[in-house]
């Protein structure tokens, strides 16, 4: 029997923070938070560390840019998913819900063969893994082409989350056609003539979007596999996507949708580089405007991994709230609105998946990671 004690640290419980805490991890669980006394064990002295529960990303599309860093320039993607890996045992993440858009027939890294392709390899690479490899479908609900592709994935059981979105210009992260068009030229490349033709191919391929939602829903609850709606942008949207099944609504717009949303039960996401940044990306609302009106379940790294765990720490400055309070909104809130009850607090019987910090020049840098008790990452300074 494998025994680590983990000692001196400030320690971040679900409610509290124990300062000069202690830890005992015994065969890759949680045995006792400040044990009375401790033999047979390995001891790690985190003196001057934040220990913490291990972050859960449930939206993190960095991957992409590992396989594809240039247009039209593609890495192995196994090389990819292992640098993947690593950045995020870095960052802190010991769970990553890997996001893989499902969106177009011709543009990068979103077309369904190789976003299926990708899909696979996180599959195959997982036992391998630093942290907990896991993949979130984005399903673009115009693309008559997905569907098959991502019932097929979860057929393989190679699909650990799926999201629906709906990217037609006029509504949601595009307000207009206008959005759309500038959108698709600047992430694409695309001449302006070639960006209003996909616009009008998108709008017209709404036919039929809503029986396909429909069916993707219905095979995914089917497996256990949670379903989140992407850019909600009215209540009224949001009580539909609750009614067919879903029950994480990912960046919503505005206040209005955000409240919707935790009225229904839904669990809301938002990303931790628009707290960092101070803004949206998109026009869309603040995610620390959320957390001020208690309505922000989850951060997720969106685009950035390293961005997690510092907007976390800023969160008691900027919205007023206590450490335990920011850390559930990576850990705990994250693992419970996934279905994952085996992780996400520092608790008896649960999961040792940990992280040790420290501060330097004003941000948090990870020093040390246990995934399942195993230290994978440590890095000195």
């Amino acid at each position: 029997m494998s025994k680590l004690y983990l000692t001196g640290a400030r320690l971040v419980l679900a409610d509290t923070v124990i300062e000069g805490g202690a830890l005992l991890i015994e065969d890759g669980r949680i045995a006792a938070v400040e044990p009375d006394g401790v033999s047979g064990a390995s001891e790690c002295r985190l003196d001057g560390h934040t220990l913490m529960p291990g972050m859960v990303d449930l939206h993190c599309d960095a991957l992409e840019k590992e396989v594809e860093p240039r247009p039209n320039v593609h890495f192995p993607l196994d090389y990819a998913v292992a640098q993947a890996d690593k950045r995020n045992a870095a960052a802190g993440i010991t769970t990553v819900f890997h996001a893989l858009s499902f969106a177009h027939d011709e543009l990068g890294v979103r077309n369904n063969r190789m976003a299926a392709d990708i899909a696979r390899h996180v599959h195959r690479y997982a036992p391998h893994g630093l942290v907990d490899n896991r993949v979130h479908c984005r399903y673009e609900v115009t693309d008559v082409g997905g569907l098959p592709v991502l019932l097929q994935l979860l057929d393989e059981d190679a699909m650990h989350l799926a999201s629906v979105m709906d990217h037609t210009p006029g509504q949601g992260q595009f307000k207009n056609l206008a959005a759309y068009r500038d959108y698709i030229s600047r992430t694409y490349g695309k001449t302006g003539a070639e960006a209003e033709a996909m616009a009008r191919q998108k709008l017209a391929a709404a036919e039929g979007a809503l029986e396909r939602v429909k069916t993707l829903i219905a095979a995914a609850t089917g497996r256990g596999v949670r379903v989140a709606s992407h850019d909600d942008d009215s209540p009224e949207r949001v009580h539909q996507m609750a009614n067919l099944g879903v029950t994480l609504s990912e960046f919503p717009v505005n206040l209005e949708t955000a409240r919707a949303a935790r009225e229904r039960g839904s669990h809301t996401i938002f990303g931790a580089p628009n707290v960092l940044r101070g803004g949206s990306q998109s026009g869309s609302m603040r995610a620390l405007d959320a957390v001020l009106a208690n309505v922000a379940d989850c951060l997720c790294a969106d685009y950035a991994p390293g961005a997690l765990l510092p907007s976390v720490m800023a969160l008691p400055d900027l919205a007023g709230i206590g450490l335990p309070e920011a850390v559930l909104l990576v850990t705990a809130n994250p693992a419970r609105a996934a279905g994952l009850s085996d992780r996400g607090e520092i608790a008896v019987g649960l999961t040792a998946d940990l992280i040790a910090f420290r501060p330097v020049l004003g941000f948090p840098r990870v020093t040390h990671v246990w995934r399942e008790g195993r230290q994978v990452y440590r890095v000195g300074f």
